[in-house]
This record gives structure tokens, C-alpha cells and sequence, in this order.
């Protein structure tokens, strides 16, 4: 399965330099976590975030409508997109594999056929665009 995500107008730079490490993680193990594929080749993961994000101290907002919080992020081997309910989405180098991780708070699972099927059951295709489900 190729992982086909749509962009904004804007493009984003990956970040040129690895997130800082914490004191006591070992780089090669960071390494060796984030190029592990999950679950299978090719796996995509999809976590609901209903809280804000704040990434370095600000907090995100969507470009397309200035929503702060409800968002959809979507792991696919080391990259992490953040999708909003109007649509928009975006790959954010900020967001590692291991952040990801850490956010999964229960080991519920649902199995969709493609991206854009689990956007459209989730509600992250535009059609609740300017609404909070939560």
C-alpha cells in the first residue's frame, strides 16, 4: 500500500537536524525504533488527538481554518502527518515515530481498507469542517 496524503499550498521542510535526544536515550536505539516498521511493511497508524498540541512550546493550529485542537495524526514508517477536520493535512517533522507512540493510550484497533477510507469513518475528510466532535 503507497501512502498518498494530500498537501496544502505550502510545502514543509523536513527538519534538517533529529529532534534533541533526551539525556538518557541511547541514539542508536532512537534509530533503530524509528526505522522499525510497525506492525507489518507498510503499516499506517491513525490516532484521534482531541487535545491541543503544542510542539516547542507553541501550539499548532490549522493553516486552512485555525483549528487548536481535535486532530487525526497518521504514523506511516518515520513520518507523522497531523490532519484537521476541514481537511487540510500536513507532514510534521516535528512529531517523531516514538511521540507518536507515546500519545497511544488504549490498544484499541480498527482496521480500514486505505487512508482516505479511515479519514472519510473518522470525519477527517472536510465534511465536519469548522465543528468539534469532542
Amino acid at each position: 500500500m503507497t501512502l498518498v496524503l494530500r498537501t496544502t499550498d505550502h510545502t514543509t521542510e523536513p527538519a534538517p537536524v533529529l529532534p534533541a535526544l533526551l539525556a538518557d536515550t541511547d541514539p542508536l536505539l532512537y534509530l533503530q525504533n524509528e526505522t522499525q516498521p510497525v506492525d507489518g511493511s507498510g503499516a499506517t497508524r491513525c490516532l484521534s488527538h482531541l487535545h491541543e498540541l503544542a510542539l516547542g512550546g507553541i501550539p499548532v493550529m490549522c493553516s486552512g481554518c485555525r483549528a487548536r485542537r481535535d486532530w487525526l495524526l497518521i504514523n506511516h514508517g518515520r513520518n507523522v502527518w497531523v490532519c484537521c477536520r476541514c481537511g487540510d493535512q500536513w507532514l510534521e517533522p516535528e512529531i517523531s515515530r516514538a511521540d507518536f507512540d507515546a500519545l497511544i493510550g488504549t490498544p484499541d484497533v480498527t482496521n480500514y481498507p486505505s487512508v482516505e477510507q479511515a479519514l472519510t469513518a473518522l470525519g477527517f475528510d472536510g465534511a465536519f469542517a469548522g465543528t468539534y466532535l469532542a
